[in-house]
C-alpha cells in the first residue's frame, strides 16, 4: 500500500499544481496586479502547506529533528530540485520574473533563521519575531500590488477585460491550495513508511524523504508554470515558499514547542541551505535564465547531497 499512497500522491499533486499556477494567473489578470505578487503570497502559502501541517506534527511529538530537517530540506529541494527539474525540462526565462527585494527578503530569512538557530533552540519570542518579520514582507507585497494596479489604471484608465470568471479562478485557486496538501501528505506518508522499515534515521527522513515530499507541490506548481512560460510563478513560489517555511513555519511551530536544533544541522545542512539560496544571486541579480545546463548541474548537486546524507 505504501508504494499505492506514492503513486496515488504524485498524480494528485500533478493537477492541483496546473490548478494552482491557472488559478494564480487568472487572478492576476483579473485584479490587474502582477502574477509575481499572487506567486509571492497566495501560491507560496499554498504550496507551504504540507511543511506547516509537518513541522508542527512532529514538533508536538517531541521529533524536532523531523521537523526543522523537513523545512532545511525543503528549502534546499526548492532550489536544487524544484528549479533543476523545469529549468532541465524546458528552461525558465527569468528576464522579466522576480525582483531583486523579494530575493533580498529570502536572504535576510535565511540568515535570521541560521542565526537562532545557533543559540541551540527556537524558543517561543523567536517565533513572535520571524512572523513579525514576515508580516511585513507581506505588506511589501500589498504595496508592490497597490502601486501596480494603480500604474495600471493611470495608463489605460481599466483593468484589461479577461477570459477569466471569478468562479473558475476561486475554484482553480481551491484545487491547487487542497489537493497540493492532500497528494504530499499521501505520498510523504508512503515514503517516510518505507524508509522507516529500511531503517533509516529521522533526521535524513526528514532531510530527504519528508523534505522532497513536502516540496513536491512547489515542484508541480513550477513545473507546470515553466511550461506555460510563466517565470514569474515559477520562481516566485520558490522564493515566497522558502521564506513561508522559514519564517512561516518555523515561526509558528516555535509558539507551539521549543524546538531544539540538532548538532548535525549547524556543522553541515544550515550551509548548504544558504549555499542553495546564494547561488541564486546571478540568475536573479543579473537575470540569467536557467537553462538545461544549469537544471543539469542544480539536479547533479542535490543528487550528491542526499548522497552524502545516507553515508
Amino acid at each position: 500500500m505504501d508504494f499505492v499512497y506514492v503513486a496515488i500522491g504524485f498524480i494528485i499533486l500533478l493537477v492541483a499544481g496546473d490548478a494552482l499556477v491557472r488559478g494564480a494567473v487568472g487572478l492576476s489578470l483579473k485584479l490587474g496586479i502582477p502574477a509575481l505578487v499572487v506567486s509571492l503570497t497566495v501560491v507560496a502559502f499554498g504550496t507551504s502547506a504540507p511543511e506547516l501541517l509537518i513541522s508542527i506534527k512532529a514538533a508536538l511529538q517531541g521529533s524536532a529533528g523531523l521537523s526543522l530537517g523537513n523545512i532545511v530540506g525543503s528549502n534546499i529541494a526548492n532550489v536544487l530540485l524544484v528549479l533543476g527539474v523545469p529549468a532541465l525540462l524546458v528552461g525558465i526565462t527569468t528576464r522579466h520574473s522576480a525582483p531583486k527585494s523579494n530575493y533580498v527578503y529570502m536572504m535576510v530569512a535565511t540568515v535570521v533563521f541560521m542565526a537562532i538557530a545557533f543559540t541551540g533552540e527556537f524558543k517561543f519570542w523567536h517565533g513572535i519575531v520571524m512572523l513579525v518579520l514576515l508580516a511585513g514582507i507581506l505588506f511589501q507585497a500589498y504595496r508592490l500590488a497597490k502601486s501596480s494596479r494603480a500604474a495600471m489604471l493611470e495608463a489605460t484608465g481599466e483593468i484589461p477585460e479577461t477570459d477569466s470568471v471569478w468562479w473558475k479562478i476561486l475554484v482553480m485557486l481551491g484545487v491547487g491550495v487542497i489537493g497540493l496538501p492532500i497528494g504530499a501528505n499521501l505520498l510523504v506518508e508512503g515514503a517516510v513508511s518505507i524508509a522507516q522499515k529500511a531503517g533509516v534515521e529521522e533526521a535524513v527522513i526528514g532531510l530527504t524523504m519528508v523534505a522532497i515530499g513536502t516540496s513536491l507541490p512547489e515542484l508541480a506548481t513550477t513545473v507546470m508554470a515553466a511550461f506555460r512560460k510563466e517565470a514569474d510563478v515559477a520562481l516566485g513560489n520558490v522564493i515566497g515558499s522558502n521564506m513561508f517555511n522559514l519564517l512561516g513555519v518555523i515561526g509558528v511551530t516555535s509558539l507551539i514547542t521549543p524546538l531544539a536544533v540538532p548538532a548535525e544541522f549547524l556543522r553541515f545542512d544550515l550551509w548548504i541551505m544558504l549555499a542553495s539560496s546564494v547561488v541564486l544571486f546571478p540568475f536573479i541579480w543579473f537575470k540569467m535564465d536557467l537553462n538545461k545546463f544549469w537544471g543539469l548541474l542544480f539536479l547533479a548537486v542535490y543528487t550528491a547531497y542526499i548522497g552524502m546524507l545516507f553515508v
